[in-house]
């Protein structure tokens, strides 16, 4: 038992570790309760599954744009500063939501408004963090660390939108927003006390041509291009949360669906809770793909049946598979991006893991107002499963890639030993 158990060794070592991991894990519980008021509230305004899809919609190109520009902030300032100051956003953006929330008759507009402005802030951010990560935990201690940051997401992921079918329910759409506001603001003083993290030396200023390198050195890595079509594929073609709360009233069962979105965190809080058997893992590049079909398969099978606690575990069962594939896509990335490339390739690697669920969402929304929502969940499951397999014989270099012999893991271990080592005399 003791080796399936997390690996705590970041949590003990790193102070800024710890403040990062709490500040995340408040503020993700805050915007999970967003993430299922926010379609709720367009759905009980304007009663469209293409209108609720539509999220994905306006959140894409910000989400494109300030995720490679936000990339190339990360590698040329300090990286604290930028994590801060997107924070602070974010909180003013949920204070926002709550005073639509409060009118007489709240506005659809500015529904979309602040999603737009959430994912820009959002993709600035992430590649900060992203980058943040290996500098304050051991190259040996990358894979404990992505697994214990999935732990922090998941357990937000279970606990937000469980408690946001209650609160929505029963107090209302307000409520959820202050909530969400009140936990920006905790999350703020946390990443406040954490270390400035300036640029390295190599630094380059933020620019196209600095946008293109990361690209080019992307492209250059035909694993990490790998992982990045493999999720891609799997979010764009069976990712069903737009579609949940039609999906609840079709099983009659409106009551599940604060659990329906806490499924998929809840099957990666299991995988979290029992990840100590990654570390031991070396094949990460057939974990992605492996996870990523069965994920696939789970979705299709929710879509299937009719029973609305079959569709649950289904969903469960896909949750966990999608944190397997998280978690050695981390891996991957962690232990093989020199630091001088780390914010731009962060930037690179959001989009490949936020501009799928945002196209599926547009996809779901679609699918279901064509075909109907049981068939749009089912058939996009069964979609990713294909893709994935074709993937998976066009991609060798993914499948064949060892984190004990691939040249750029070794070559990075080594840098860091040596950056480690005492300065003689």
């Amino acid at each position: 038992m003791r080796g399936l158990l997390p690996d705590l060794s970041p949590w003990r070592a790193s102070a800024d570790f710890r403040r990062l991991w709490l500040s995340g894990l408040i503020s993700n519980f805050g915007s999970f309760l967003t993430l299922v008021a926010l379609p709720v509230q367009l759905k009980d305004l304007t009663g469209s599954a293409a209108a609720v899809g539509a999220i994905g919609a306006v959140e894409l190109l910000p989400l494109i744009v300030f995720g490679l520009y936000g990339g190339a902030l990360a590698d040329a300032l300090d990286k604290r500063g930028l994590i801060v100051s997107s924070e602070a956003g974010q909180g003013l953006l949920s204070a926002a939501l709550l005073l639509n929330a409060l009118l007489p008759h709240p506005a659809v507009w500015p529904l979309y408004v602040v999603a737009a402005l959430s994912s820009a802030l959002f993709a600035i951010q992430r590649p900060a963090l992203d980058s943040l990560w290996p500098r304050i935990v051991a190259h040996a201690d990358l894979p404990a660390a992505a697994a214990l940051n999935s732990l922090r997401w998941t357990v937000s992921g279970v606990a937000g939108p469980a408690v946001a079918g209650v609160v929505v329910a029963y107090a209302g759409l307000a409520w959820a927003y202050a909530a969400d506001a009140l936990t920006f603001v905790v999350s703020l003083a946390l990443v406040l006390g954490i270390a400035a993290s300036p640029a390295s030396h190599e630094a380059v200023k933020p620019s196209l041509k600095a946008i293109g390198e990361g690209a080019r050195y992307a492209w250059s890595r035909k694993e990490l291009l790998g992982t990045y079509t493999v999720d891609l594929a799997a979010m764009f073609l069976a990712m069903p949360l737009a579609v949940l709360p039609f999906l609840a009233d079709e099983l009659h069962a409106k009551w599940a669906l604060g659990l329906m979105y806490a499924a998929i965190p809840a099957g990666s809080l299991l995988v979290s809770l029992t990840s100590g058997w990654t570390s031991r893992i070396h094949r990460h590049g057939r974990m992605v793909v492996l996870s990523a079909t069965l994920w696939g398969l789970a979705v299709a099978a929710a879509g299937v049946v009719g029973n609305v606690w079959l569709v649950l575990l289904f969903l469960t069962v896909a949750g966990g598979c999608d944190m397997v594939s998280g978690i050695f896509r981390s891996a991957m990335w962690n232990q093989t991006i020199p630091d001088e490339l780390r914010g731009r390739l962060a930037g690179i690697e959001l989009l490949s893991y936020s501009v799928g669920p945002q196209l599926g969402q547009v996809r779901a929304g679609g699918m279901a107002a064509w075909l109907g929502v049981r068939t749009s969940v089912g058939a996009g499951g069964l979609l990713c499963v294909g893709v994935l397999g074709l993937l998976a014989l066009c991609l060798p270099g993914l499948m064949t890639y060892d984190a004990r012999t691939n040249e750029h893991a070794v070559r990075l271990r080594e840098r860091r030993a040596a950056a480690a080592e005492p300065v003689a005399g």
